[in-house]
């Protein structure tokens, strides 16, 4: 889930806020207990995501994610967190994040982003995916690949020593470089015993030369939101659903991620579910 301060994100807030940012560096302990909530979300992702089709609503997605987060012992990192209402944020077509589960019905062709968090023995796993329903046109299949490749080439450089201001250009230079168009009023950001934490992650280069140097045991939520068009977004009615403002469809993919001594290590991976999750 993308952070969304004073009820809406504003890039000013954002490099504000990241000037007096107090960055937490996980233990040990702590990162094996994001490791386990990572295999949960990611399982429950993968779940979620096979289990689309056609005819459903957004409602009965959002009632199987929750129902499946439960069952492996775990709580929605998004319900109630300023008051999101719902289990998961499912977004269609247009709509980039944040989307509201409703009686609306997903329909062949569509592409759904769908973003899980799951808090797991008081730590949190966050991720998300994009997928077609029953396969989409082409164009908009390459905006859903060129997106995963952005978060992947982003991760690539979530390296000790490095910047923030890496993985950002990283993936701004893969979106752009494939035409597309990055949205900058909603970043990725920290992760751990809260839903947001610092540092904010950019996914563009937001020229303002201050970065925070990337350290081991920094645990981060990656996450590219790529637009097949511009790249301006508005916010619905509902205070929540952001969508595309010229209506062309967007993609969002999302990892968790450790920043370690060697090379990153991806959190949010189904090897990492607990052995014996308990049914809440």
């Amino acid at each position: 889930m993308i952070d969304r301060p004073s009820q809406c994100l504003a890039l000013d807030w954002v490099l504000k806020h990241r000037e007096n940012n107090m960055i937490h560096i996980k233990k040990d302990h702590e990162i094996e207990a994001m490791r386990l909530a990572g295999g949960v979300s990611s399982t429950v992702l993968r779940e979620v995501a096979s289990f689309v089709r056609p005819g459903l609503s957004t409602f009965e997605i959002d009632q199987y994610g929750g129902d499946r987060i439960r069952h492996y012992g775990g709580k929605s990192a998004f319900l109630g967190y300023r008051d999101y209402p719902c289990n998961i944020c499912i977004s269609i077509n247009e709509e980039v994040v944040h989307g509201l589960a409703s009686e609306r019905r997903v329909e062949f062709g569509d592409i759904v982003s769908l973003d899980v968090g799951v808090c797991y023995e008081g730590y949190i796993g966050d991720n998300a995916t994009t997928v077609a329903v029953g396969g989409c046109e082409p164009v908009v299949q390459r905006l859903m690949e060129v997106t995963e490749q952005a978060l992947c080439d982003g991760i690539s450089q979530a390296l000790a020593g490095n910047k923030v201001l890496d993985i950002s250009r990283s993936i701004q230079r893969t979106a752009e470089a494939n035409g597309y168009s990055v949205v900058r009023e909603f970043v990725g950001h920290g992760v751990g015993k809260k839903v947001h934490e610092d540092p904010q992650i950019p996914n563009f280069d937001d020229g303002g030369g201050r970065s925070p140097v990337l350290r081991p045991g920094m645990t981060l939520a990656i996450e590219p939101m790529v637009n097949l068009g511009q790249r301006q977004v508005e916010m619905l009615e509902d205070g929540w659903t952001v969508l595309t403002r010229d209506g062309l469809p967007s993609a969002h993919f999302e990892h968790t991620v450790l920043v370690t001594e060697g090379e990153p290590e991806i959190l949010t991976c189904p090897e990492n579910l607990p052995s014996e999750p308990r049914e809440l």
